[in-house]
């Protein structure tokens, strides 16, 4: 092992166990305005995300439930990643992350931000739908928002 890929390996190691110690926006979201859930029946991972979505900006986000590291992590650093962003934008966001984690794109190439540090689930292909379970639900949620604004 390279001694890039090593401290690519210690970075991925660290800022996953720190959001599974501490998750960033985790809880319930009172007066969601919309809300969606995830399940990974192959390991149990269950993630429910709650949005208050102002016009099209994600004003506030919440998550609850429970999964493996890699599935709290990611879903934790969603959370921040989307908090005050358009919509547009989080969904752009979650095909960059999902490129990169199938291999579709490089972690350089994308523009992720802190996520970057997630890349190195791409090298645990079974490890792949834990860390986006959480960005599916986001992307169930958001289209609730896409459904009613049709409605309208």
């Amino acid at each position: 092992m390279s001694a890039t890929s090593s401290a690519e390996n210690d970075l991925y190691q660290e800022v996953v166990l720190e959001h599974k110690r501490a998750p960033r926006n985790f809880g319930h979201l009172a007066q969601p305005t919309h809300q969606a859930e995830g399940t990974n029946p192959s390991c149990g991972d269950r993630i429910a995300v709650q949005l208050r979505l102002d016009g099209s900006q994600v004003q506030d986000i919440r998550f609850t439930g429970q999964g493996c590291a890699i599935c709290m992590a990611s879903t934790s650093m969603m959370t921040e990643a989307v908090k005050g962003r358009d919509v547009e934008a989080a969904q752009a966001l979650q095909q960059h992350f999902r490129a990169v984690l199938t291999g579709e794109e490089e972690p350089g190439e994308a523009p992720l931000g802190k996520l970057v540090s997630l890349a190195g689930v791409r090298r645990y292909p079974s490890r792949i739908k834990c860390a986006l379970l959480g960005w599916h639900a986001l992307m169930h949620a958001i289209a609730q928002h896409e459904d009613e604004e049709k409605r309208a």
